[in-house]
C-alpha cells in the first residue's frame, strides 16, 4: 500500500513535467525569434543632425538640421540685388559688426531680359522696383548693392543691365566664379562646421564648390543649364565628380548646398518654415524639367565623389549675402 501511495504522489508532477516540456520549448523558440525580429526593426537612434555630425538614416528620410545661427546685436539693414543668369533676386538682411546676420526679406524674381523679350525700360523699371522695396524695408540707399554673378556675365544682356544701373548712380560689382564660391561659403558655412564640411552652389550658369583648407578653396563646374551649351549628362557628371574628389576626406561629413535646383528639391520635403532642410538621396528625385534633371545629375556626381550623405539646404543663404559680409569691416 505504501508503494502504491508513493506512485500516486509522484504521478501528477511527472505528467505535468511531460506536458510542460513541449510548451517551454515552443516558448523558448518564440522568444528567440522575437529577439531576432526586434533587431531587424530597430530604427536609427536619431533623425536629427547636430554639431557632432550626421545621424545614420536612409536616403528617403526627412532629416532635420538643428543648428541655430546667432542673432545679430544692434545690427543695420543692408540690401543686395543679384543679377543672375536666370533673372533678378534680392535680399534684405539685418547685420551686425560681428557678421551675425538674419534675413529680413527675400524675393526671387523672374526676368525675360535674357530671352530678348525685355526692353531697356523694362529692365530699368524692374530695378527700380527692387530698390523701392528695399527702401520701404528701411534700407538706406548707401547700403543697397548690386552684384552680377559670374554666370550672368556670360549673357549679352548683362552689359545693358550694367549700363542702366550706372545711369541710376549705382556701382556694379562683378564677381568671378572663384569669388562666388568663396562668398557662398562665407554666407552658408557655420564656424562649427568649418573643419568637416564643404559648400556647393548649383547655379544656372555654373556650379561652385568650396571648402576651407588653411584658406578658402573654390572650384568651378558647369551649371544646371549646361544642356544649352550642348554638354552631355555623362561628360558633366564626370567633370563634377573629378572636381568633387579634390575635397579633402576630412571635409566631407556635411555639405551645405544652395542654388536654384537645390531650392526645388528642398521644397519637396520642407516640414514648415525651418531654416535648414536635408535633401534626399539624388536617386530618389524624379524630374520632369530638364534644368532640374541636369541639376540632380550634378548633385549625384558630388555625392558619388564625396560619399557625403548629408546635403543641407539653407533657405536664407546666398553668395550675395557673403558679398555684404565681405564689405563689413
Amino acid at each position: 500500500m505504501e508503494e502504491k501511495s508513493t506512485w500516486a504522489r509522484l504521478r501528477w508532477p511527472i505528467k505535468a513535467i511531460i506536458i510542460a516540456l513541449p510548451i517551454l520549448a515552443i516558448g523558448y523558440w518564440a522568444m528567440q525569434s522575437g529577439k531576432f525580429d526586434t533587431k531587424l526593426a530597430v530604427k536609427p537612434d536619431s533623425t536629427n543632425i547636430n554639431a557632432t555630425g550626421p545621424a545614420a538614416s536612409g536616403p528617403e528620410s526627412t532629416r532635420s538640421f538643428n543648428y541655430q545661427p546667432e542673432k545679430p546685436v544692434d545690427g543695420e539693414y543692408k540690401g543686395v540685388v543679384e543679377v543672375g543668369a536666370s533673372g533678378f533676386n534680392s535680399f534684405v538682411v539685418n547685420m551686425d559688426k560681428e557678421n551675425r546676420w538674419e534675413i529680413i526679406s527675400k524675393d526671387f524674381g523672374k526676368s525675360f531680359a535674357y530671352e530678348g523679350l525685355a526692353t531697356t525700360e523694362d529692365i530699368r523699371k524692374g530695378l527700380k522696383d527692387y530698390i523701392g522695396m528695399m527702401l520701404d524695408k528701411g534700407v538706406k540707399s548707401k547700403n543697397i548693392h548690386f552684384v552680377i554673378s559670374s554666370g550672368a556675365q556670360k549673357e549679352p544682356k548683362t552689359t545693358v543691365i550694367s549700363s542702366e544701373l550706372r545711369k541710376m548712380g549705382f556701382v556694379v560689382n562683378l564677381v568671378t566664379a572663384e569669388q562666388e564660391g568663396k562668398l557662398a561659403l562665407k554666407s552658408v558655412l557655420p564656424k562649427a562646421y568649418e573643419e568637416n564640411s564643404f559648400v556647393v552652389d548649383i547655379g544656372s550658369g555654373n556650379t561652385k564648390i568650396s571648402w576651407i583648407d588653411g584658406d578658402t578653396k573654390s572650384e568651378e563646374a558647369p551649371g544646371a543649364k549646361y544642356y544649352e551649351k550642348d554638354l552631355k549628362d555623362e561628360a558633366v557628371y564626370a567633370e563634377v565628380k573629378k572636381l568633387g574628389e579634390k575635397i579633402p576626406a576630412s571635409k566631407r561629413e556635411v555639405c551645405f548646398i544652395i542654388g536654384g535646383v537645390p531650392f526645388e528639391l528642398a521644397s519637396q520635403t520642407r516640414q514648415g518654415e525651418e531654416r535648414f532642410t536635408v535633401l534626399n538621396d539624388p536617386t530618389s528625385y524624379k524630374a520632369d524639367k530638364i534644368k532640374t534633371k541636369s541639376g540632380v545629375n550634378i548633385y549625384k556626381a558630388l555625392k558619388d565623389a564625396t560619399n557625403c550623405d548629408t546635403f543641407v539646404f539653407d533657405w536664407d543663404a546666398n553668395f550675395t549675402i557673403g558679398f555684404l559680409l565681405s564689405l563689413n569691416k
